[in-house]
């Protein structure tokens, strides 16, 4: 394949080339599961479930790995807030997570380790650091990664040590028996009287949990490798979490972690970004009780994945209508089911798209120039052919009519009979009756569509 990935690391686009031929090997960075999932998240997980898709419809197989941070500082306030176990917060956060998800039309990770399942091979590489002098246990009983020691520190974010050492995005330890930098980080914390027992875990460095950073270090590296293809997440993650998971684990191993980085871009609320602690976010949940779940999808996808996104009722409604587009050109033809012919032009065009990082606004504008041409030629191979490209994003694998009468607050029947009703006004001349009833259904949210083979109707939401 021929392929182009922007690589956050380089800052340029590079050619994807595989360490193994014909496998592509991929890590994400999951939810800190503490709480319901919000837009900013699915944004993340529709655009890597976009790049393992597009992996897959280009023959390719994937080892896909997305972890879950169960052990947290957020995780262990929240349990004790509620007055529930780590555990049972977790597999309930865990649990609506793939509900929303699943809504969304997002597939399943291969893998979707925990954390607190890997705490073995955390304690491993902290011990490894400690061993080539780039780790210490400070009087407090945390251990520290010494980011001094480690020459490469900054080549993500492009931030300079000078910089961090003026204070941008860093914690000081002031307390005594602290850190001996304020620009270290901490890969394993010391347990605290007053934290909950199911949080401690025994060690060489004394009771404790792992710090975060450590934590997607020990798992990509279990699962995928010390060094593997692609490493995703948010733009948000790529300092500090990304940028210490590059020293702690070359760090170690003294390989590069992963050959491509990519980071998807932010859904902003007027212009600020999405997020629990600046208060301004939106459940996935709560979005789905406004609108149907592959709108909610295709608003992400007509998007490119590296670009912010501005989330609005107005957009969202923009989308629900272009996707109508789509469908009641699927509705006008029966769609024949094929295998793709990537020597089609339509699905050249879509391919040269999607090679080209994952180009998606350009791949759905090949599905409107197709729906136009379907439209045209009411073509059942076009129309099987619109309805396969869509299903390599995710999108058109619902029935049409289905879909676009999806929404409605009246059933099927009772707009059958209205629809009957307007046909024998119309029959008796009887226009103002026939116009009264279109008007009565539309004020209901209810379009009438009038063809040579009769009338249809769809919601106008």
């Amino acid at each position: 394949m021929s392929l182009r990935i922007y690589n956050t690391l380089s800052r340029d686009l590079v050619d994807f080339i595989p360490s193994e031929p014909g496998h592509v090997r991929m890590y994400v960075c999951g939810m800190t599961v503490y709480d319901l999932c919000h837009l900013g998240h699915a944004r993340s997980m529709v655009a890597f479930d976009l790049v393992q898709r597009w992996f897959k419809a280009s023959g390719m197989k994937v080892t896909y790995v997305r972890n879950v941070t169960d052990i947290d500082d957020k995780i262990i306030k929240r349990a004790v807030e509620n007055g529930e176990t780590i555990r049972s917060l977790t597999d309930r956060m865990i649990t609506a997570l793939h509900e929303d998800a699943d809504a969304l039309g997002i597939e399943r990770p291969q893998f979707e380790p925990r954390a607190t399942d890997y705490v073995p091979q955390m304690l491993s590489l902290i011990s490894a650091l400690q061993h080539k002098g780039l780790a210490y246990q400070s009087r407090d009983g945390d251990v520290n990664f010494a980011v001094r020691k480690f020459a490469g520190y900054g080549k993500l974010s492009g931030k300079s040590l000078d910089d961090l050492h003026a204070g941008e995005r860093v914690a000081v330890n002031t307390q005594e028996g602290g850190k001996d930098d304020p620009l270290d980080f901490v890969l394993w914390k010391s347990a605290k009287p007053t934290e909950p027992d199911d949080v401690k875990w025994d060690s060489p460095f004394g009771a404790g949990r792992p710090g975060w950073h450590i934590e997607c270090s020990a798992m990509s590296c279990e699962l995928l490798g010390e060094t593997f293809d692609i490493h995703g997440g948010g733009a948000d993650l790529q300092f500090p979490h990304h940028e210490n998971e590059i020293a702690q684990s070359e760090g170690a191993s003294g390989k590069p972690l992963a050959n491509v980085w990519m980071h998807n871009g932010f859904i902003n609320i007027d212009n600020e970004k999405m997020s629990k602690s600046l208060g301004n976010f939106f459940t996935i949940r709560d979005v789905l009780k406004t609108f149907d779940a592959e709108t909610v999808r295709f608003f992400v996808v007509r998007s490119h994945y590296r670009s912010p996104l501005n989330y609005s009722d107005v957009h969202l409604n923009d989308a629900r209508g272009a996707l109508k587009r789509l469908y009641t050109a699927l509705q006008g033809a029966v769609a024949e089911p094929l295998t793709i012919d990537w020597s089609h032009p339509f699905a050249a065009r879509f391919q040269s798209a999607m090679n080209e990082d994952f180009g998606t606004p350009e791949a759905v504008a090949v599905l409107f120039d197709l729906a136009s041409e379907v439209n045209r030629s009411h073509s059942s191979a076009l129309a099987g052919l619109l309805k396969a490209l869509g299903g390599v994003l995710g999108l058109l694998q619902a029935d049409p009519q289905s879909f676009l009468q999806s929404g409605s607050a009246l059933e099927d029947a009772a707009i059958q009979l209205q629809i009957q009703a307007r046909a024998w006004a119309k029959q008796s001349k009887n226009f103002a009756e026939a116009d009264r009833i279109r008007n009565d259904l539309l004020a209901q949210g209810i379009v009438l569509k009038d063809a040579a083979t009769g009338t249809t109707w769809e919601s106008a939401q």
